[in-house]
């Protein structure tokens, strides 16, 4: 068992103050001992945040950020069998008539297949993806 970390809570720690090793030990003593990753896509998202920062002082510091958890955290990308799985639970939730954003469709199918949960601030999202195993943080 393992925990993928959508953007909100890494972002909410970069907010804080914290660099990407504190987070990933802050996390580590709330949920114990076990894998923790992030998918491609939340790497994007990281990305685009460092791209909007508003002073160079933020945008580096949120580059730094990403430069770290680059080199601690597993990245798992999006593959054949994800993307289908993920296409099936979209049309599927889209006849319901409900709506998930992509990004957040993908990270949690990146959970799914690796049979690992999600820790998020973003509770409302994660639990549209049946058998996901959400974490608050």
């Amino acid at each position: 068992m393992g925990l993928i970390l959508d953007s909100s809570v890494l972002i909410a720690a970069e907010r804080q103050g914290q660099n990407a090793r504190q987070t990933l030990t802050s996390i580590s003593s709330q949920v114990g001992v076990t894998d923790i990753a992030i998918s491609v896509v939340t790497l994007i998202e990281l990305a685009h945040g460092v791209a909007r920062a508003n002073t160079v002082e933020r945008k580096e510091k949120r580059q730094q950020f990403l430069h770290e958890l680059q080199s601690a955290v597993p990245i798992h990308p999006v593959t054949i069998s994800l993307a289908l799985r993920a296409g099936q639970l979209d049309g599927e939730n889209t006849a319901k008539g409900i709506c998930l954003a992509l990004a957040d469709l993908l990270i949690g199918i990146t959970a799914l297949e690796l049979g690992y949960s999600i820790a998020t601030a973003n509770l409302r999202h994660f639990h549209l993806i049946p058998g996901l195993n959400v974490v608050s943080l």
